[in-house]
């Protein structure tokens, strides 16, 4: 099901839409001066894993559009609830008011979350629910007479988010450095990176062994430690790097020992990506604070939430003059289309036996996957269930990097699109993270093409 078209040279239809575009269109994440020699691609639809252009070039969604579709695009039991709820109600505030489908998700969300977690707090993106979570651990240690617990506890390579404090508590230099003059100063603390373990030392014991970071600084800082924040088991934009989840457990209890609440965010993470329905759930825990969304909607409309507990719910329940009420909003907040698109997502999961399915399909994922560990220019294959990741290097021995100036990255990408498949690497890093609809041949597919592209990248 390859595209037929080169990327060299795209005629009218796609290129008639390319030049509109770039008249008026500024890309996230993008160089847009890139797109001098670096062909953009106009998508007319979608179905299933395939996303289809103006000239009928199709492109396996390997990336599931930047990791929010689960279950396919233009998915008829999705669209089917939007299009019903899109007659009755599309849009009402939620301040002073509600409605049937944020009542509905707020039940079947509290249900499915680690045991404790109760109240649901909206937003429109996954930022945003960074942003929530931060100031609602800052304000509620205001609220209950501990003012001076203002920061925040963060792991290298980790990254939440672009708005100022979603982007403040990660530390993805590419993301942050540019802008560090406008964000608040946090404790970071070095990730727990199985990449970087030693020669011979499991996945656990390099947790372990670099637990002792986080508990020295939470020995250090609980006293104005408001919050840790983690990215659960993978850390998604810093290169899809890996850990075990006997650090979550650790954390935990650090935490609890410390008097210092912990954030998960299981914005990428979460709704079965990593085998279980929340990435928490492999070490037993319950978080203070849940952030998700990506996945949430299937990717449909943005949506994001923070789950947390009945004693942060009543820090914050007060009389009006206390003014002890939380203070965050948005226009959008809890929309009524995209709370539809949630439950009919989670009305799959509930129906389809997806993590089931998800278990047979991240088996054949890891065992495709890992015939790439044999290429001289590939350090290591890591997943956590349906996310694989390879890390292409120089040197497979001293795992050491290509230059980045190199961009070796960039041309697996372009070899992939030739090839009718929609890979985007971080780095030199090429990950699979596909909608759960994928077949097995359609796997198969996407690692051979993967293959292709890191031989073709790596050859001189």
């Amino acid at each position: 099901m390859g595209n037929h078209a080169t990327m060299a040279a795209m005629t009218t239809d796609n290129a008639a839409w390319v030049a509109r575009d770039l008249a008026h269109v500024w890309h996230p994440c993008t160089q847009m001066k890139d797109h001098e020699q670096l062909p953009m691609i106009p998508i007319r639809r979608g179905e299933g894993v395939w996303l289809e252009d103006f000239e009928g070039g199709r492109y396996l969604d390997a990336v599931s559009s930047w990791w929010v579709n689960l279950f396919g695009h233009a998915n008829a039991r999705i669209n089917a609830a939007v299009r019903e709820q899109l007659e009755r109600l599309e849009q009402v505030m939620l301040a002073g008011f509600t409605h049937e489908p944020v009542i509905r998700l707020s039940e079947a969300l509290t249900a499915l979350a680690p045991r404790g977690l109760t109240r649901c707090f909206y937003a429109d993106n996954g930022s945003s629910a960074v942003e929530v979570a931060v100031k609602m651990s800052f304000h509620y240690w205001r609220n209950v007479g501990r003012p001076a617990k203002t920061r925040f506890i963060t792991l290298s390579n980790s990254y939440h988010g672009e708005t100022l404090g979603a982007l403040a508590v990660g530390n993805v230099q590419l993301y942050k450095s540019i802008y560090q003059p406008l964000l608040m100063d946090v404790i970071t603390v070095p990730s727990p990176d199985c990449f970087e373990r030693e020669p011979g030392e499991s996945w656990a014991g390099h947790c372990r062994r670099k637990f002792a970071h986080m508990e020295a600084a939470l020995r250090e800082h609980a006293h104005e430690a408001a919050a840790v924040i983690v990215e659960p088991l993978v850390q998604c934009a810093g290169s899809m790097r890996m850990y075990d989840p006997v650090y979550l457990e650790l954390l935990r209890e650090a935490c609890d020992r410390h008097d210092v609440h912990l954030i998960a965010d299981e914005i990428a993470v979460g709704f079965g990506r990593t085998g279980t329905m929340f990435a928490c759930e492999q070490a037993h825990i319950r978080p203070d604070f849940m952030c998700l969304s990506k996945g949430l909607t299937s990717g449909y409309l943005p949506l994001s939430t923070v789950l947390t507990t009945e004693p942060v719910y009543e820090a914050f329940y007060d009389e009006y003059v206390k003014l002890n009420a939380f203070l965050h909003s948005h226009s959008f907040t809890g929309n009524p289309l995209a709370c539809t698109a949630a439950l009919a997502t989670l009305d799959i999961f509930r129906t389809d036996d997806v993590l089931a399915r998800n278990r047979a399909l991240s088996a054949h994922l890891g065992r495709r996957s890992r015939e790439l560990e044999s290429h001289p220019h590939v350090a290591e294959v890591r997943q956590h269930g349906m996310i694989a990741a390879v890390e292409v290097v120089r040197d497979k021995v001293a795992r050491q990097p290509y230059p980045w100036q190199e961009r070796r990255g960039l041309k697996i990408y372009r070899h992939a699109l030739g090839r009718g498949v929609l890979l985007r690497p971080i780095g030199d890093v090429v990950y699979f993270m596909p909608p759960y609809v994928i077949t097995p041949e359609q796997i198969d597919l996407m690692i051979e093409v993967a293959r292709e592209g890191i031989e073709l990248a790596t050859c001189d």
